[in-house]
């Protein structure tokens, strides 16, 4: 059969019709198979333990992981894209909860997943993986501080007085002053818990060291009587199926209130499936289709949503699992709900067992791996610009929320590149490499310029004064565009205005070696001739050069 190549696969064709068209056997199967085994056994305790941190019961988790990965997988643009609950997701969900209740975050889902899908329509998701990689870094270091300073109630075992705040900068105090309800055998579940987790990864790397920390501490705390905080005391049983899928109840007010949500789940959302999808490209060589993921999302959250889950995204941890268990396709991302699905509804009634303080320590490791620790001070240590951005970004996430975060750092992060784009664009009018002799061409009042790099808006603000200075006494002016890749409507109007300045003067602009698209956007501002003569090559310019010399300029190129 005929392998369809990346570039003449349609856009939104879900990747599983790919891996089965280029052919799908009983060994792709049987690997898919172990790899979704291996990826349900790390999403079982993750995705509890995201949802009770998220605000709601862990049964709301395992129905995002079932049907929103299955979902994602199936109708996902990338081959080993793995979704379900993310830790991303905690701190905009529990607030969304604090603000619209349970039924407010299902609508919420259902619009973001509505908002994903015509995002992918539109072809957007192709212009998202140009968010400047030091805000990626300083909103996921940042969702790595909030998820750790969630956790620290159950990693103590506190009991508070009041609802506890989602905000950091209120969180802190009230749970300080909850300091003296410290739980002792709580922090030493969750302490053995994270020991349990690293050692297992440093000497078993190979072993599910989550789950198994899991079981161990839900089996101590068992065994000795601890008086910890369960699954259980907390929240009961959990279900031993999927709930029937219904619609959530929708108004105008309550749609009205869901709508900020769903954007910023929208916004995180793309954000975090396509970084993933790219770790997975970079970890395997293939290319994932951006726009087919955002709709496989949007489809996968909407699903989640009526089945009573939460916000569904790529997640990296997960997808990474996927690519080192040996995953051939989407069929182990779809086996994988499965698997979890299967756990649910034998092992229901043993989850009412798990301790709150082990799945506390889980998400504390979840935290630590997020932080991306060594690229944050690289970004700090040796760039100044990247350094403000990825500070501005993480501080902005912490203290005020992910989406303020985003949208800043991608602020300044275009700021940044304008600026350097600005410095790397150059204006001069002395000789380069022979090209042009000022000193010839002087005596005849003719001046040379030649401008290197793009020139837009930024370069045109920083370079217009060179020009105008280049152009204040000579009769005649000559630009060289042949390192000039394009040029924006801001660069073509200084040329406008520069043209106006040179023929008050009694002089004539010459444009050389301007290529297709630079010479349309000039015209298109009135850059025609006879205000300005197009010149094709050096060897026009030259005789430009030697006319002046004989104190005549050519009327055209």
């Amino acid at each position: 059969m005929t392998k369809t190549s990346q570039s003449d696969a349609p856009e939104f064709l879900p990747k599983l019709v790919t891996v089965l068209r280029e052919g799908y056997g009983l060994q792709d199967l049987r690997a898919d198979a172990l790899a979704g085994l291996t990826v349900a056994i790390v999403a079982l305790p993750l995705s509890m333990a995201i949802a009770i941190a998220s605000g709601v019961g862990p049964e709301r988790g395992l129905y995002t992981a079932i049907i929103g990965g299955f979902l994602v997988s199936a109708f996902g643009g990338s081959r080993f894209q793995v979704g379900g609950p993310a830790g991303a997701f905690i701190v905009l969900v529990a607030a969304c909860v604090a603000a619209t209740g349970i039924e407010g975050l299902v609508l919420a889902t259902l619009l973001s997943g509505l908002l994903l899908i015509a995002v992918g329509v539109l072809r957007i998701g192709s212009y998202i993986r140009f968010i400047p990689y030091p805000v990626t870094v300083g909103f996921t270091a940042g969702i790595a501080v909030i998820i750790f300073a969630s956790q620290l109630r159950d990693l103590f075992g506190l009991h508070l007085a009041v609802t506890e705040p989602g905000e950091l900068l209120h969180k802190l105090p009230v749970l300080w002053q909850a300091r003296g309800t410290a739980n002792a055998a709580a922090f030493a579940v969750a302490g053995a818990t994270i020991a349990m987790i690293v050692g297992l990864k440093r000497w078993r790397p190979g072993w599910p060291g989550m789950l198994m920390a899991v079981v161990v501490a839900s089996a101590l705390v068992a065994l000795f009587g601890l008086q910890v905080e369960t699954i259980g005391t907390r929240f009961g049983g959990l279900p031993s199926g999927l709930p029937r899928p219904a619609v959530p109840e929708i108004s105008a007010a309550k749609l009205w209130a869901a709508l900020p949500w769903a954007v910023s789940f929208t916004l995180l959302g793309a954000i975090e499936s396509l970084l993933s999808a790219v770790v997975a490209d970079g970890m395997t060589g293939r290319r994932h289709r951006s726009n087919a993921e955002l709709v496989a999302q949007g489809v996968a959250n909407v699903g989640s949503a009526l089945f009573g889950g939460i916000c569904v995204t790529g997640t990296i941890a997960r997808t990474a699992t996927n690519v080192r268990a040996g995953s051939r396709g989407p069929v182990s991302g779809m086996l994988h709900a499965v698997f979890v699905l299967g756990f649910m509804l034998i092992a229901a009634p043993l989850a009412a067992y798990i301790p709150l303080a082990a799945l506390a320590g889980v998400l504390a490791i979840v935290a630590w791996n997020m932080a991306e620790k060594e690229e944050l001070w690289s970004l700090i240590r040796f760039s100044r610009a990247d350094a403000l951005v990825v500070l501005t970004t993480f501080a902005l996430v912490i203290f005020r929320d992910l989406t303020t975060g985003i949208v800043v750092g991608v602020a300044l992060g275009g700021a940044v590149f304008i600026r350097r784009m600005s410095d790397a664009t150059e204006a001069g009018h002395h000789e380069r490499k022979g090209r042009y002799d000022p000193s010839e061409a002087s005596p005849s009042g003719l001046a040379v310029c030649y401008l290197r790099g793009p020139y837009f808006f930024g370069a045109a603000a920083r370079l217009g004064a060179v020009l105008d200075q280049i152009a204040d006494t000579p009769q005649g002016f000559a630009v060289d565009f042949t390192d000039v890749p394009f040029i924006d409507s801001s660069g073509a109007r200084s040329f406008d205005l520069l043209a106006h300045k040179t023929a008050r003067k009694g002089g004539k602009l010459f444009f050389t070696a301007t290529n297709a698209e630079v010479r349309a956007m000039l015209q298109s501002h009135g850059l025609r001739e006879p205000r300005v003569t197009y010149l094709d090559d050096i060897a026009a310019v030259e005789a430009v050069l030697a006319a002046a010399r004989q104190e005549k300029l050519p009327e055209s190129g």
